[in-house]
Parts: structure tokens; sequence; C-alpha cells
């Protein structure tokens, strides 16, 4: 087996040791279900309750898609003018960075007032805590922009505007697919939060739901679900962005 293939399979590999494993420790200790079920018990649950959760992961999906495409909008702008600003990354960035620390747990109950339990503070939780990398990385992408470069440019007649948006924003395409690698596990994550206190659908009312009624393997049925959901549109990113940014990464791929 080559190695690439070697490096294509070490996933799926890793996966199914832990998941051995696992099965192994709980059948060997005898752990029960209400504390820590095994992943066979985990996936009867997910077949004898596969519509409730079909339905519940729908909601869950297409409320962090709607987070996630704000986050994206607001990361993109803001990222691009602080990148392109020395002002406003000196003014904006240390604040954003303050923002950022803040749990975002913690604004959901003020989402509630305002916008009442549902799909609002969902949406708004998920677009909150994935927006922070997506600016970032933008920003550093046209911020690191070499002066040797830019100097050239402009020798040659290129105004500032031609230089960040003809050669800073197409630099930028690594740091931006890498960053919504990132944000999209980001977002599922606010969007599971937000729903276990302030909505009646989703997987985050479904991991309260069975919680509070000791269903231990449908709560890992739930999580189970939310990272294959997240690891999806990791995969998919990441398939995006081999395809339009091969050229920062044609060194790696020699190897």
């Amino acid at each position: 087996m080559s190695r690439k293939w070697m490096e294509r399979l070490s996933p799926l590999v890793l996966l199914v040791l832990i998941v051995m494993l696992w099965e192994l420790i709980c059948r060997a200790f005898n752990v029960s279900e209400f504390i820590f079920p095994s992943p066979s018990a985990i996936w009867t649950k997910l077949l004898e309750f596969h519509s409730v959760i079909a339905q519940h992961a729908w909601r869950t999906f297409w409320v962090t898609m709607v987070g996630f495409a704000i986050s994206i909008v607001v990361g993109v702008l803001l990222g691009f003018l602080i990148g392109s600003s020395r002002l406003a990354y000196t003014a904006i960035y240390p604040l954003m960075t303050a923002f950022n620390a803040l749990p975002k747990a913690a604004f959901i109950p003020i989402l509630v007032v305002w916008f009442g339990i549902g799909v609002g503070p969902a949406v708004l939780t998920a677009f909150l805590i994935s927006f922070f990398p997506i600016t970032v990385n933008i920003a550093t992408g046209l911020a690191t922009l070499e002066p040797e470069l830019e100097d050239v440019l402009r020798v040659l007649g290129a105004r500032r505007w031609d230089v960040l948006t003809k050669v800073g924003l197409p630099r930028s395409m690594p740091y931006f697919w890498g960053s919504l690698k990132v944000a999209i596990t980001l977002a599922f994550v606010g969007t599971t939060v937000s729903e276990m206190t302030a909505a009646n659908e989703g997987i985050g009312y479904l991991l309260i739901s069975a919680g509070s009624s000791m269903q231990m393997g449908l709560a890992f049925a739930g999580l189970l679900v939310v990272g294959a959901m997240a690891m999806a549109m990791y995969e998919l990113f990441s398939f995006v962005e081999k395809h339009t940014t091969a050229w920062a990464h044609r060194g790696s791929q020699n190897h």
C-alpha cells in the first residue's frame, strides 16, 4: 500500500481501533449503559430512533448553515477591513479579541429575551462563535502581503485597491478555506449549546430530553450525528480547498 493511501485511510483505521477499544472496555468491565454506553448500544438507539434523530438533526443542520453563512459574510467583510487598513487593525482587533474571549453561552439568555425561544438564538449563537476565525484569517492573509511585492506592483502602476483585490484576496484563499474548516465545527457547537437551553427542536434539545429520561444511548447517538455532520462539512471544505488552492499546497503534496 502506498504512503498516499495509508494517509487517506489512517483516520478510518484510527476510528475503528477507538470504537473496538471502547466496546471492549465496556464489555470487559460490564459498564452500565446509563453511565457510559458501548458503541453497539449507541448504534442500537440510533437505529431505533432514526426518524426522530433525523428530524432533530435536519433542524440543527439548516440552522447551523444559516448562522454559518452570516458568519462568512461578516467575517470576510470585517477581515478585509482589518487587513487592508493599519488603523482599522489597531482599533478593531483588540476589541474583537476581547469579545471572542467571552463565553457565547452567556449570550443565550439575552438572545432569548430579544428573539424568543426557537431559531433566532441558535442562528445568532452559531454566528457569534464562528465568525472570529474567518475574520482573523482573512485579515492575516491581507496584512502579511510582502512589502516588496506591494512595492513592485505600485511601481507598475497598481493602486492600493488593485493590490488588495487582485493579489491580496487570492493570496488569502488558503487562509479563508482553513478558517472555514475551523468555523464550521464551532458553528455546530454554538447551535447545539443554544438548542439545549432555548429551543424545542434540534440535537441540543434531544440531548437534554434524552439525559432527563436517562437514555444515555440516545444522547450519545445525538452527539454522534452532530460529529458526523461537522466532519462531513469539514471534508467538503477540504475538498474544495484542495481543488481551488492547489498552488498553495504544491510543496506539501510532493512528499
